[in-house]
């Protein structure tokens, strides 16, 4: 059995933690064991439990320089960054061989020259670290590109996958209690996602203005929660739901009739792979990430402005059978290519092969 140790300086739960609640319980029956190192923060606690109670040991750190010594006995070290500092100091310091899976924005589609300003500063502060990494990891193959065409790194893909049996389309009686529990009577567009510039819900309070006969429910927190709640309430729509982070949101999912995620950012993000196993369209942005994990068959790329956004939400509306069919075929995809199983696997490969090029 190959013992990992998985390091995290998440001071919260995001995606690239529930990739690891997700992927490592699937570890052991592949011949890894996994130990998880969390910081010691408040807020991650139920996630140290919930990992717990799916057989993976954790451990709490209060100082990155402990893990240089708390790691050493482990063949590999995995680790997930949040901030530049963490990147600075271990891996410097951390025992090779060490493997960095790097779930960062890698490129943001902001106007007025803001794209070429974040890739500088990301090459400032993150990528200038990362060539000292006995091997990386990313999501996309895309990402993988980028890398190597932005800053001469080579990384090995591990796809993101996500649970086919939690995230799955609802029977019709289901589908009719969910609506009625949860109040749905109109068309129903679901956006589960941190409130944050790139994801560009502002223009989802536009998109309500425009297209009145459709409900939007925005799931999440953040900064910018509050200044689009006073948006909408400046633009008197009534037909936009705001719901705090829960652990209902599958049915959510298996509640609404599509996914809108008109995010500026280029990670494809669970939300499309979540919205594509429950079987719906998804609405996201025409990026080549997006592009990666969603086709025309299976859902809609277009610009994420307001009205490209509102025309394809009529278009829904007006086409249930194309809007079925598109359900189904992301579905199918995700089965295909995409769950969790698949991701389990395609890291085990990768880690076994960094090992190698010790």
């Amino acid at each position: 059995m190959l013992e990992v140790a998985f390091i995290t300086d998440a001071p919260r739960v995001a995606g690239s933690e529930v990739w690891l609640r997700e992927t490592l319980p699937l570890l052991p029956a592949l011949g890894v064991k996994p130990t998880v190192y969390l910081a010691a923060h408040p807020k991650l606690k139920p996630f140290s439990n919930q990992l717990g109670r799916a057989g993976i040991t954790t451990v709490l750190y209060r100082s990155l320089k402990e893990l240089s010594s708390e790691t050493e006995g482990y063949p590999i070290r995995v680790l997930q960054s949040w901030f530049p500092k963490t990147y600075a100091i271990l891996l410097s310091t951390l025992r090779f061989p060490l493997a960095v899976y790097i779930h960062d924005q890698l490129e943001y589609h902001y106007p007025l020259g803001l794209t070429h300003l974040f890739r500088w500063i990301y090459g400032f502060t993150k990528a200038k670290y990362l060539h000292r990494a006995t091997c990386l990891f990313v999501g996309t193959y895309w990402a993988s590109s980028y890398l190597q065409r932005h800053f001469g790194l080579r990384a090995h893909v591990v796809p993101v996958g996500v649970d086919p049996n939690h995230f799955k389309p609802p029977t019709e009686e289901q589908r009719h209690q969910l609506r009625h529990t949860y109040r749905l009577e109109r068309f129903t567009l679901i956006t589960p996602a941190r409130f944050t510039l790139e994801k560009n819900q502002i223009s989802i309070a536009f998109v309500a203005k425009l297209v009145p006969e459709a409900e939007f429910l925005l799931v999440g927190e953040g900064n910018l929660a509050r200044v689009i709640q006073t948006l909408s309430r400046a633009l008197r729509v009534n037909n936009v739901r705001f719901l705090k982070p829960r652990l209902d949101v599958s049915e959510l999912y298996r509640a609404s009739d599509a996914v809108l995620f008109p995010t500026l950012g280029d990670n494809p993000g669970l939300v499309i792979l979540e919205g594509m196993a429950s079987g719906l369209p998804v609405i996201t942005s025409p990026f080549p990430p997006q592009k990666e994990v969603l086709s025309p068959s299976e859902g809609l790329l277009v610009p994420p402005t307001p009205r490209a956004l509102a025309k394809v939400v009529r278009w829904l509306q007006d086409h249930p059978t194309e809007l079925k069919i598109m359900g189904q075929k992301g579905r199918e995809r995700i089965l295909r290519e995409r769950t969790n199983a698949h991701s389990a696997q395609a890291l085990v490969e990768a880690l076994h092969q960094c090992l190698n090029r010790r």
